[in-house]
């Protein structure tokens, strides 16, 4: 594998601010090249839907794809090799065509910070490194839920957490921006509030108290009481709430002093550093006429060129052979960046256009309609290979019309249809088995076997056994264990 190459597919992976780290580097390695200052262009868009897309003429170049200089022809040889080996099919069905970019990325952009991929980083500046709280609960968000829809509603919960570990914002908003119910999301913020550290996610202080307390085995009915008057603690109003709690004084000083042992503000023990949004590399809208139109940020893509007058002028002057040779290797690595800039755009918007094709009812309809989808079959579609897709979808995000995602999201695993039809996907079902269960009435708990019936009645062919595990890993008790709980409940 030659640098060049090895270059090309780090260049795929890079996320959007890596991509600009190195393209810095490079602007000060070489000489010949330089930022692109002209006049703002256009970024490249593509229509959803599996619309057949045009090509932008030579004479309308956006302003990433820069008008480079004539190499000769050994040098167009070896640049064109390299480019080969990673390059998409441009003939294939999906190409992009130009219009008006969007004004910016501002309007999408959410809180978070986009993930790293790179394989050569320093050891020494990757420890020292500081972990945000958002970083941190992606981490045990990644271990505590399998279930990509939920994790995309995770995602989404996550990034509206503040720098105190509070969550603000609307659940029922969030539904709505997601296409499914409160209660699902609501499910989804339980297991987010178990996250480390204790307290985390909460939507305001009785709360993220509450939070505490409960993992301290200490919600008692007293403490209950307290909390739900912290107003009165506030005013030291200490008769009342003896009263409320129906304790004595002893007992009301040591349940105070409890409550400030805990810690208000989890989310501050990640410090205050600034945390980098995470910025879009593709737009997703509709169009009048209901077709989703993709494109390119214009506002990640580095706008650089090749200085050929300097070189011409500085060439003009070389006299030793090791000037004449570093000119040389400058010019081509320049051309080459150049090149690799734009079919690293044309890569990413390919890719987004097909997963847009293939997910379109996730954004009509919302994440329960996510369909089966594997890395193979966007390859298959667009032209490339396999492993090219999975780097061009590593560290990439998306907006939509209901949030930012990563590309990866979109791939899902794949359920049989009981009669020959189109596939389900796991997120799918899994959604329709908490939907199930959720509906049961109190006097008739479904089993596995029940849930198994009525699944296969929708046209899912599914396993028992398949269904226990979706159950468990959603944190849904046995039919057993929920019979017992809600004759409780009746009881009480």
């Amino acid at each position: 594998m030659t640098p060049q190459l090895m270059q090309a597919i780090k260049l795929l992976q890079l996320s959007n601010l890596d991509l600009v780290a190195y393209v810095e580097a490079e602007l000060e390695r070489n000489p010949l090249l330089d930022r692109n200052n002209a006049a703002e262009g256009e970024a490249p868009v593509a229509a959803g839907n599996g619309t057949q897309s045009e090509d932008k003429s030579a004479q309308e170049r956006p302003e990433w794809e820069v008008r480079e200089p004539e190499p000769t022809a050994i040098e167009k040889e070896r640049a064109d090799k390299v480019l080969d080996d990673t390059s998409p099919d441009d003939s294939a069905p999906g190409g992009p065509r130009t219009s008006d970019a969007p004004a910016g990325y501002s309007e999408w952009a959410g809180t978070g910070s986009g993930g790293r991929d790179g394989e050569d980083y320093n050891l020494e500046a990757f420890v020292s490194a500081e972990t945000t709280l958002a970083d941190w609960l992606r981490e045990q968000l990644t271990l505590a839920i399998i279930d990509p829809v939920r994790r995309m509603i995770g995602q989404y919960l996550i990034d509206l957490v503040d720098e105190a570990g509070y969550l603000s914002g609307d659940l029922a908003t969030a539904a709505e921006k997601l296409g499914t119910g409160v209660a699902e999301v609501e499910g989804v913020l339980r297991i987010l509030q178990t996250f480390d550290p204790p307290g985390i996610c909460a939507r305001d202080l009785a709360e993220c108290l509450t939070i505490q307390l409960k993992e301290q085995n200490r919600y008692d009915p007293a403490m209950q009481a307290l909390i739900t008057r912290l107003d009165l603690l506030a005013r030291r109003d200490f008769a009342t709430l003896r009263k409320i709690c129906e304790v004595n004084d002893e007992d009301l000083a040591d349940m105070i002093a409890e409550i400030r042992r805990l810690n208000p503000k989890p989310g501050l023990a990640f410090g205050s550093a600034v945390v980098q949004p995470i910025v879009p590399d593709v737009f997703v809208r509709s169009s009048p006429s209901g077709a989703w139109i993709i494109e390119l940020n214009s506002d990640t893509l580095p706008k650089v060129l090749v200085n050929q007058s300097y070189y011409s002028e500085v060439s003009a002057t070389a006299r030793r052979d090791t000037d004449k040779s570093y000119l040389s290797e400058c010019l081509q690595s320049a051309t080459w960046l150049v090149r690799a800039l734009d079919q690293r755009a044309r890569t990413i918007l390919k890719v987004s256009n097909e997963i847009v094709r293939q997910q379109d009812a996730f954004f009509a309809n919302g994440v329960e309609h996510l369909r089966p989808l594997n890395l193979k079959t966007v390859a298959e579609a667009i032209g490339m290979h396999e492993s090219t897709v999975s780097r061009v979808t590593a560290n990439k995000y998306m907006a939509t019309n209901r949030g930012i995602f990563e590309l990866k999201y979109f791939f899902t695993s794949a359920i049989a249809a009981s009669h020959g039809g189109e596939a389900h996907s796991a997120e799918a079902v899994r959604h329709r088995i908490k939907q199930l269960i959720d509906g049961e009435p109190s006097a008739e708990v479904l089993s596995d076997d029940t849930i198994v019936e009525k699944l296969r009645e929708a046209g899912i062919d599914i396993a028992r056994r398949t269904v226990a595990k979706y159950r468990e890993a959603m944190r849904i008790p046995s039919s057993v264990q929920r019979r017992r709980e809600k004759q409780g409940a009746a009881a009480s």
